[in-house]
């Protein structure tokens, strides 16, 4: 089943009121003592070495983001290295925003990845890509970012508040681990082919790291990710 499938058995509860009855007045305070509220831009990024999603926000539209919170990954399935082609069971490495959001979906809530971005498509198999990649509850997954029922419906309530408070792009960066460069130059030698791909990655990684706002970022027409200064 499709990860971010809608579950044929869904019964008519909103998961979303549920979850925001019972965790949203923690979630509020937690967030005002941060110095947030439902409804902050927010930006993910993911690490599939480390199993990791951070979710990060910021006060207002114009302040820098601060990590909220780090969620584990349940489960990664494939290597590291970039989805080429559906069936490949690889979690997709690059640049994307969320497009869906799943209230009913097979793995409790969900939310779609838009991959293949135009990066991906220059590389990936021109016929079966793959697609359907979402950031979701329970813990299996082939090719997707499973958190958990309990992570995802904080995850979940955060970012639809944010789009329902007018952010309509929410970028999630999706690397194979925390890309310094002693550790890009490791993973480099384990899987030489993708050296020259997590080198353009890297600069992605690098900006946000050095100024704590999101880059502007373009694709080649060589499929390379360029940054808009």
């Amino acid at each position: 089943m499709a990860c971010g499938q809608t579950s044929p058995s869904a019964d008519s509860t909103d998961r979303v009121a549920a979850a925001m009855q019972r965790i949203g007045p923690g979630l509020r305070a937690q967030l005002e003592t941060w110095g947030a509220t439902l409804g902050s831009p927010i930006f993910m990024r993911a690490f599939k070495k480390e199993q990791q999603l951070q979710l990060w926000m910021q006060q207002d539209s114009v302040s820098a983001y601060r990590l909220f919170k780090t969620y584990p990954i349940c489960y990664v399935p494939g290597t590291l290295g970039p989805k080429r082609k559906e069936g490949d069971l690889q979690v997709p490495e690059g640049v994307y925003e969320i497009d869906v959001f799943n209230p009913k979906s097979s793995y409790h809530l969900s939310m779609r990845v838009n991959y293949p971005n135009a990066a991906d498509l220059h590389f990936a198999d021109p016929e079966k890509p793959g697609g359907e990649i979402y950031i979701h509850g329970n813990c299996v997954s082939v090719g997707c970012l499973p958190l958990g029922d309990e992570a995802i419906e904080e995850v979940y309530l955060i970012a639809q508040a944010a789009r329902q408070a007018g952010q309509e792009a929410i970028a999630v960066h999706i690397f194979p681990c925390v890309m310094t460069d002693q550790a890009l130059e490791k993973i480099s030698s384990e899987y030489p082919a993708h050296r020259f791909f997590w080198q353009n990655l890297q600069t992605v990684y690098d900006y946000f790291e050095q100024q704590r706002v999101l880059p502007k970022v373009t694709v080649s027409d060589e499929g390379r990710y360029r940054l808009q200064q």
